[in-house]
């Protein structure tokens, strides 16, 4: 798999997720491992996977917040949050697969070669997926395709990732585990 691969799987997998959120539970608290916010929020994590979204045309085309950040004031959740979490969604994938994409992705943390860059940004993306529809009960697992990437091109950086605070401390898997569940206990997002 490619990491361009894994990057629109993994955007695609938190879509599915997102697009299954009851608008009823967007004021529950979520963990705040999840998030910088001091009290987060459903719709605060949702607010920043927007801005996350955003960001992704602006990044391919190698722009950094450094050059100044057009989304710090606006809102762009609106009155419908999940359409408009749709709308920038729809946009990334489709910035994507345009395969212009710059060399070198500008993150706030460093720059790094496109290829990497798609690699880091899949895991948030996968794992928040994951770790929203266990918190509010949506029927979701990781595909086998996306077990498989993310084994591929994640896996072998998550000790280093965990030094940086990527990923929390590794699980020991159940005896019984899927696929899904020793890569989740791999890289500490497991839950019972």
């Amino acid at each position: 798999m490619t990491p361009i691969e894994l990057f629109l799987r993994a955007d695609a997998a938190l879509r599915e997720v997102v697009d299954q959120l009851d608008p009823a539970d967007f004021a529950a608290s979520v963990p705040k491992e999840w998030s910088q916010l001091e009290s987060p929020t459903l719709i605060g994590i949702l607010g920043r996977h927007a801005y996350d979204e955003a960001w992704i045309p602006d990044v391919l085309g190698g722009r950094a917040a450094a050059d100044g950040d057009p989304y710090a004031d606006v809102d762009l959740l609106g009155d419908d949050p999940i359409a408009s979490y749709d709308a920038l969604n729809d946009k990334a994938p489709a910035a994507v697969r345009t395969g212009d994409v710059a060399t070198t992705f500008r993150f706030t943390y460093g720059d790094y070669p496109a290829d990497e860059g798609f690699t880091h940004l899949a895991p948030y993306r996968a794992f928040q997926a994951y770790q929203i529809a266990k918190r509010f009960g949506i029927p979701f697992h990781l595909s086998p395709e996306l077990i498989a990437g993310m084994n591929e091109l994640v896996v072998p950086h998550a000790d280093q990732w965990r030094e940086w605070g990527v990923f929390p401390p590794a699980i020991e898997p159940p005896a019984d585990a899927d696929d899904e569940t020793r890569l989740l206990c791999t890289l500490g997002f497991w839950q019972r």
